[in-house]
Order: structure tokens, then C-alpha cells, then sequence
């Protein structure tokens, strides 16, 4: 039990080390480069005759070409560390992510030769990888942090232009399918990697390097025809490749990186609804570290909770679980006890983790059965009150809803499965059917570090991870029961009960009500349904359940 805080402790001392003894041989380095070619020094330092991009007028573009580089300009981010440190957590598991980390000061050490430094980060995050498993992490995961990451500024320059051409020296493999879909890119060109096994699985070598495929695009795209704008970004020398292959060129700054420059979410190319991996963060080396020490208190943090959660009664584990970290928000319990009637209620939750219905029952005080459609027998063990699975048979799943009902309060989660985002994903009226008795509540959930729900991984971590976060925050608000003319008893149809509470919990959480479905969600991040369709890779928000 000593062993495992004792190697995290020595790692994080080596890393540090290392980290100080790269410091100074690279600023050494420096300072003798700086002696020996002050004169050459002076010629780079020259201004900048290329305009900022802030200044680039974006009328009458669209039939016009784009060509830029992918990291530090469409990024913010000139850093590609976190993004392959996202592909070795989620693609290879934590032991890859742990060596990554662990090589982080010889990438620093090595980071005046990009070159080299690119292909050991690659080797380290690629070498016998599947290529199922890293199609999954640039599907599923990297979305996000690139929508999270793209520069504002460069971006509304980038997406006024009809055709859009994108260098990158990251594996075109990480970042294609994100541009293709996202950003409407027609051409990505970047680093190819090298195959095994019939091509089922990465070497970590790469076939050439990212200069050199920048270099024959360039000159096979537009050796005859120059492009009509480039966007370069102006910490990287190496951008100036585009400079005679454009028409006009417009810079990308530093200084206007900064998170001033930060794309909003009402203005990504494409809504940010479903995304799958288990990170909560952007794995920066400095974040990576803090996570690896982090986790032997972390394991136990989440033994604990789960021992309180187990064993407690729910008025004591409210306040233990305070002391532990857990941030529980309740509003409106006047509402439970100024309704109070014979009939059994039925709790109709938005559903952002496993443990919904858990915290209604520690809100409530009391322990509320709940139905959903898929757990792990692991997370049913956990579970405080009874649990009942339906089966997606409609008329059997209907009986079943009013037996339970007939023998006390039952809670609901008429998603279908969780949303991350500030989004509701379509009601299923079923609940509608069952009694006029509904009392819609609102629950939502914010994390840090971990994400407790996964379309594609180990559902049954799923609990461990959530609880495993060091301050997660749950807000549980009770709405009142639904007035009887506002229910099918007062003649409305079940799908436009549905859409009615959903509109209501969504005004409550300030969430957007969506008409997407379990089973978008799982074609889009998992295909377990078959391969995701044109139709359903450019799925647009809607309002409201199908009738």
C-alpha cells in the first residue's frame, strides 16, 4: 500500500530535476548562441511587414482559397503536448500517459529541435496503438479541446473563405476528421504515420517529416496558382513557407492569442453536444503532473465517499459528504412539503451522471427507486435505493413503471442516457403515460478532472471517476409538482407533456432543448449502431419530441 505514493513521489522529484536541469542547459545554450550571432540576431528581429489578422476585412471571400497551419494559428495553442497527451490517456491508457510525462523534460530539453521533438512525442503516443482506438480519440475526444482552443479571430477570417486548405505537423490522423466536419476544410495535409499489422496498428514512425510534407503540398497545390490568402503565425519561422505560395498574407500574433481571443460557444462551426473520453481538462505537462500526484488521494477520496454513501443514512451522509469535498446545491424542498398527497410522485430528472437519482434521494431525504435504461452491475451494487432496468420494450417497460409507481415514488431520467453539455436531449413521453403526478427536477453537475460517463469505455468506472473528482459540485432543484391541466389528465398529448417539461428544466439549468436522442449520441461517439450517416454527422439542434 506504501509502494504506489513512494514511485509517484520519486517521479514527480526526477521530473522536477530534470525540468530545472533543462532550464539551464537551454538557457545556456542561449546565451552562447547570443554571443557568437548578435549581428544575425539583429536581422531577425526585424518588424513584421505582414499585417495582424485583426485587420483582414472578411467580405467577398467566399470563392476565395485559405491556407494556413493548424497549431498556433487556428489553435491558440502552439503546444501540442496536451493534444497527444490526450491521445496516450484515452487511446493507450494511463501507464502510456504516465511515460509521456515522464519524457516531458527531454521534449523540453530537446524543443529548440522541433523536429526531433515531434517525432518522440509521436513514437511515445503512437508505438502499438490500434488504429480503431486512436480513430475513436480523434472522433470523440479531440473535438472539444480544439473547439475550445480555436483563435477567434483567425477562425472568422479562416471560415469567410469558400475553400479552406490546412498544414499541420501533427499526424494528420489527430486532426482531419475535426477539420473535415467541424470547419468544412477541404484538404489536410500533416505528418503520415507508419502501419503494422496489415494496418491495424501504429509503428510510431512517421513516413516523413512535417517540413517536408508542408513543403511537396505546398508546391503540388499551388506551384502554378498561388492561394489567395495565408495565415501565418508569427512565433514559427517555419510559416514563412506560405509567404510565396499566397496572394496576401495576414499574421497571427502572440499577443492576440491570448483568452481575450477565445472563440465563444455560440459562434463554434458546429455544436458541441456529445464528446466521449474521461478527462475533464486540458492535459498540460503541468496539469499531467498535478493529476499522477493527485491520484493515490484520490482513490482513496472516492473509497471514502462511497463507504458514506453505502452505510450512512442519507440526513448524515449529507454533511459527511460535505466534509469530504462534495459540494451539493438543493433548492426547492418547500415545494415537497407544501404538496403533499396520497398518490405516489413521479421524480422526471435531466440526467448529467449514474448517480442522478442518488441525488435526489439524498435531497429528498429519503430513498426514491429509480428506472434507466443501461448500468453496470457494479454501479447497481452502489446503488443506495433499488434500481430497475428497462428493456426498450415499450408496453413492458410501461406495466413495469406503474407497478413500481403503485408501491411508492419512482424517479425517471426520460433522456436515455447523460449529456455533458449545456444541452437536454429529447424526452421520451413514456413518463407522460404513467400518472399526472410528475414533479420535474433538475439536476446538474460540474467537474474538474473527470468525467463519471463514458459511450465507449468501462461504464463500470464510471461511479469510481465521478466521485474520484476533488471538488465536484451537484445542484438538485425540486420544480413543483405539474398542475393537472398541464398533463395528459388535462388533455394534452404525452409528447406535449414531454416537451413541456423539458422546455421548463431547461430554462431552470439554462441549458438548450435539443431532439437528439440515445441514439444519436451512441452513433456519433461509439457507432455501436452501425456506421454514423451523412445525416446524422451534420445533426442540427431541434426543439421538441417527436409526436
Amino acid at each position: 500500500m506504501v509502494l504506489p505514493p513512494v514511485l509517484f513521489k520519486i517521479a514527480a522529484r526526477w521530473h522536477f530535476t530534470c525540468y530545472l536541469a533543462a532550464r539551464k542547459i537551454k538557457t545556456f545554450g542561449f546565451h552562447h548562441k547570443n554571443n557568437n550571432t548578435t549581428t544575425s540576431s539583429r536581422a531577425h528581429h526585424t518588424p513584421s511587414l505582414h499585417t495582424d489578422v485583426s485587420k483582414c476585412p472578411l467580405e467577398g471571400r467566399e470563392n476565395q482559397t485559405v491556407v494556413c497551419d493548424f497549431d498556433g494559428t487556428l489553435l491558440r495553442t502552439t503546444s501540442l503536448f496536451p493534444f497527444f497527451m490526450l491521445v496516450a490517456f484515452e487511446g493507450g491508457g494511463i501507464l502510456r500517459a504516465l511515460m509521456l510525462l515522464l519524457f516531458s523534460p527531454v521534449i523540453f530539453l530537446l524543443g529548440s529541435n522541433r523536429e526531433v521533438t515531434l517525432r518522440l512525442i509521436i513514437f511515445i503516443s503512437f508505438f502499438g496503438l490500434r488504429k480503431k482506438d486512436v480513430n475513436l480519440v480523434a472522433r470523440a475526444v479531440l473535438p472539444k479541446f480544439y473547439l475550445e482552443n480555436l483563435h477567434r479571430q483567425a477562425y472568422e477570417v479562416f471560415a469567410s473563405c469558400g475553400r479552406k486548405v490546412v498544414l499541420t505537423r501533427m499526424p494528420r490522423v489527430m486532426v482531419e476528421r475535426f477539420l473535415k466536419e467541424y470547419c468544412g476544410v477541404e484538404s489536410v495535409y500533416g505528418v503520415e504515420l507508419e502501419m503494422m499489422n496489415g494496418g491495424d496498428y501504429f509503428t510510431g514512425f512517421v513516413s516523413c517529416s512535417g517540413l517536408v510534407a508542408k513543403q511537396r503540398a505546398l508546391k503540388d497545390i499551388y506551384g502554378e496558382v498561388k492561394a489567395d490568402l495565408g495565415l501565418l503565425c508569427s512565433s514559427s519561422s517555419r510559416d514563412n513557407l506560405l509567404i510565396p505560395y499566397c496572394k496576401e498574407t495576414y499574421v497571427v500574433s502572440k499577443s492576440t492569442g491570448s483568452n481575450s481571443n477565445k472563440l465563444p460557444r455560440e459562434k463554434y462551426p458546429k455544436p458541441l453536444i456529445f464528446h466521449d473520453g474521461r478527462l475533464a481538462f486540458l492535459p498540460t505537462p503541468l496539469a499531467s503532473l498535478s493529476l499522477f500526484l493527485f491520484l493515490p488521494m484520490g482513490i482513496v477520496l472516492a473509497l471514502l465517499r462511497l463507504i458514506i454513501g453505502l452505510i450512512l443514512p442519507f440526513r448524515i451522509s449529507f454533511l459527511t459528504a460535505a466534509l469530504c469535498g462534495v459540494h451539493l446545491r438543493v433548492n426547492g424542498l418547500r415545494n415537497l412539503s407544501n404538496e403533499k398527497s396520497d398518490k405516489s410522485v413521479l421524480y422526471v430528472c435531466t440526467h448529467r451522471t449514474l448517480i442522478d437519482p442518488i441525488l435526489l434521494s439524498t435531497a429528498v431525504q429519503k430513498a426514491v427507486p429509480a428506472v434507466t435504461y443501461s448500468l453496470s452491475l457494479f454501479s447497481e451494487f452502489l446503488a443506495p435505493m433499488k434500481t430497475v432496468r428497462l428493456t426498450r420494450d415499450r408496453p413492458h417497460d410501461a406495466a413495469m413503471m406503474k407497478a413500481l409507481l403503485s408501491e411508492g415514488d419512482l424517479a425517471v431520467c426520460p433522456e436515455g442516457t447523460t449529456c455533458r453539455e449545456p444541452y437536454l436531449l429529447r424526452f421520451s413521453p413514456l413518463f407522460a403515460e404513467m400518472t399526472d403526478e410528475i414533479m420535474p427536477v433538475a439536476v446538474d453537475v460540474k467537474v474538474g478532472m473527470f468525467y463519471g460517463t463514458t459511450a465507449s469505455g468501462l461504464k463500470w468506472l464510471d461511479p469510481l471517476l465521478l466521485v474520484m473528482n476533488p471538488t465536484p459540485y451537484y445542484r438538485v432543484e425540486l420544480l413543483g409538482r405539474l398542475e393537472k391541466g398541464l398533463t395528459c389528465a388535462g388533455g394534452w398529448s404525452a409528447a406535449e407533456v414531454a416537451n413541456r417539461v423539458q422546455r421548463q428544466l431547461g430554462d431552470v439549468l439554462g441549458f438548450e432543448c435539443t431532439g437528439l436522442t440515445r441514439k444519436d449520441k451512441y452513433m456519433m461517439l461509439a457507432e455501436n449502431d452501425g456506421v454514423v450517416s451523412l445525416d446524422h454527422q451534420n445533426i442540427g439542434i431541434k426543439h421538441g419530441c417527436k409526436k
